[in-house]
């Protein structure tokens, strides 16, 4: 039997467990099906050991479910952070880190040889160059290091450590301790904060998705390729039905929504030629292709329907380009401005109108009206009318209206 460890080799499949276990499935160990349940105690003890206190467990008819309860108006930072902080590695690997470091602490740089030679005289132990190599040219691409050349020969040094800059000037470090707590790739500040052996004192965060930090991995490819203006090929878990497949597309924007947090990578698929989102929870894995000569007219024509979408879809049912929707309202006037005032707040663009005292129209030309529902359920009380292309809304609408006539007796 393999013995348990807390460390981990592979991020993607902890990041899985987290969220899908944890943070959305709420499951049982009966109703966890994927995975042995060896596999799945494996898992739950390691992430316990992890975020211990964060843990709430509810005992139901079907057994005990595991959760995280986080509140994040009260934390100086996100304790997913732990997760990335597990990584496994070897006795070698450990030495080499702190050997390489020390033997490069001076100012000057050194070439392959002689730090090799230099670990052996120091501490007696003896690395292959070709590894200390490896191990220099990963840390170059990390930033620890960097490599100049001088004449024919390679030489390698230390960065300057970035203490200094925050001892010359002191306020950058609320700057960080802000930047951990709220911005995408956190998980970098966090890290600054203990390496310096800081904590967050100042800052809270009232609506903060710390789920996110699961999904940074992704994100930062997902920037990389926007900034060198590339496709990329996405390989996609279904939230809905597990089932796994692969997208190909020219990624141009990340939405997120501020009601739930979701986020969704919004990019110009190369099969259907046309803008569609998808979830970033979804994506198990990214694959950066070849550059898109378009890529800046696709970003415009982007920009251009921005307008026309109201949340994340750019198509409906029927594969019309545009749907049209009026609503018309009782407003009380002179009770009831808040309702106009909300209207052109929240109503995206939409013509409002006067057609008689206390009686307005709202009207909006969006690419899939479905997803206003839940807004226009906001108005129950005041709707007198709604018209629409889409006739699924509008049955939808008054469909729920008659269950709920018949959930309050009406």
């Amino acid at each position: 039997m393999s013995e348990f460890r807390e460390l981990i080799k592979s991020f993607p499949k902890t990041r899985e467990y987290v969220r899908d276990f944890f943070v959305y499935g709420f499951k049982t160990r009966d109703e966890f099906k994927e995975k042995s349940p060896r596999t799945y105690d494996n898992e739950r003890r390691r992430i316990e050991s992890w975020l211990s206190g964060f843990i709430k467990r509810d005992y139901t008819e079907k057994g005990k479910n595991i959760s995280l309860a986080i509140d994040s108006n009260l934390l100086d930072t996100n304790p997913l952070y732990r997760v990335w902080k597990t990584k496994s590695f070897t006795d070698n690997d450990i030495m080499l880190h702190f050997f390489l470091l020390d033997s490069l602490s001076a100012l000057e740089g050194k070439t392959i040889e002689s730090i090799t030679d230099d670990i052996l005289d120091n501490y007696g132990v003896f690395f292959d160059s070709q590894i200390i190599r490896r191990k220099c040219n990963a840390y170059v691409k990390e930033g620890l290091l960097r490599k100049e050349k001088q004449g024919k020969e390679l030489f390698y040094l230390k960065n300057p450590d970035f203490q200094n800059m925050i001892h010359e000037f002191p306020m950058l470090l609320n700057a960080i301790k802000y930047y951990q707590l709220s911005a995408p790739l956190g998980m970098i500040g966090n890290t600054i904060l203990d390496t310096l052996s800081k904590e967050n004192r100042v800052f809270r965060v009232k609506h903060s998705f710390f789920v996110h930090t699961l999904e940074d991995e992704i994100l930062l490819q997902i920037l990389e390729a926007m900034q060198k203006r590339c496709s990329i090929q996405l390989s996609i878990k279904s939230s809905k039905n597990s089932r796994e497949g692969t997208q190909r597309g020219i990624p141009l924007q990340i939405f997120t929504s501020t009601r739930t947090g979701r986020r969704f990578l919004c990019l110009h698929s190369c099969r259907s030629k046309r803008f569609t989102c998808t979830r970033m929870d979804t994506i198990k894995k990214i694959q950066i292709l070849e550059a898109v000569e378009n890529y800046d007219n696709l970003k415009a024509t982007l920009q251009k329907n921005h307008p026309y979408i109201w949340g994340v879809s750019f198509q409906n049912e029927r594969q019309t380009r545009m749907e049209s929707i009026k609503i018309t309202l009782h407003i009380q006037e002179g009770r009831e401005d808040f309702i106009l005032e909300r209207l052109k707040r929240e109503g995206k663009g939409g013509i409002i109108t006067r057609i008689e005292p206390n009686i307005y129209t709202y009207e909006k030309e969006i690419f899939d009206c479905n997803e206003m529902l839940p807004w226009v359920r906001t108005f129950t009380g005041r709707i007198k009318d709604i018209e629409c292309s889409s006739s699924r809304l509008k049955n939808l609408f008054y469909s729920d209206m008659e269950k709920m006539y018949e959930l309050y007796h009406i």
